[in-house]
């Protein structure tokens, strides 16, 4: 009894821990790329941008850190998230949790072509011999980089929300709509991230899933944050 009283203790912790990180990454994501690396990159041209990255080194600095912080939110959610549904499915949990620790991978891979934009924008000095016209071109290169490296992470992170989905969905405790929006959610991120890859004008369809696949691209794992962080800790004190 004292040790299943500590195992749902700790599942408590878990959830609680589980929904500050993903409420936190939400807040984080919001900053660095909902408002800063929007702002800072869309400039139409490699000069214009270049310039602006000059001008704010210091808030690309800012969003390097926003990303960081989302890289360690991404780390204990995918731990809280495995702990949480472990008693509901151990293996797709424990799958669930190797997928999103992959994708954190990616992410860390993509936040490193940012590194290498501030370095080219902060200090330009330091590569006088790449000629000023190749500045711009190479920085370019690094924000796409940035950009597809964490596209095709976000493939694996759909495939995480939906091994979570599917648990969730297979659980007495966690509403259905919350499971119906991971799931729908996860089916976005795939659609949305594979398109690219596969068609050559897949802009105006990205658009439309885009549209399509707002509400639970935004409310699935927020929503799932906030049950786990006010919700789930009553449910394993329970159960």
């Amino acid at each position: 009894m004292e040790t299943l009283e500590k195992e749902r203790g700790f599942r408590h912790q878990a959830a609680r821990i589980g929904g500050a990180a993903l409420l936190l990454m939400a807040i984080a994501a919001s900053f660095s790329y909902g408002f800063v690396h929007e702002s800072l990159t869309g400039h139409g041209d490699a000069s214009a941008t270049w310039n602006h990255l000059r001008s704010a080194n210091l808030l690309l600095k800012s969003e390097i850190a926003g990303w960081i912080l989302i890289l360690i939110c991404d780390i204990v959610a995918a731990w809280a998230i495995y702990v949480f549904l472990k008693p509901v499915h151990e293996a797709l949990a424990l799958l669930s949790a190797w997928f999103r620790l992959t994708y954190a991978a990616i992410l860390g891979v993509s936040i490193l072509n940012l590194l290498f934009v501030s370095l080219l924008s902060g200090s330009p000095e330091k590569f006088a011999g790449l000629g000023q016209g190749q500045l711009p071109a190479f920085t370019m290169l690094f924000l796409d980089a940035f950009e597809s490296i964490w596209s095709a992470g976000l493939i694996i992170f759909g495939g995480h929300l939906l091994i979570v989905g599917y648990v969730a969905i297979s659980s007495d405790h966690i509403p259905k709509i919350i499971s119906i929006l991971l799931l729908l959610a996860s089916a976005g991120y795939i659609l949305i991230h594979l398109a690219p890859m596969f068609l050559s004008a897949a802009d105006p369809i990205v658009v439309v899933m885009e549209y399509i696949f707002k509400v639970p691209m935004i409310f699935g794992e927020l929503g799932f944050g906030l049950w786990l962080l006010f919700r789930g800790g009553k449910v394993t004190a329970k159960n």
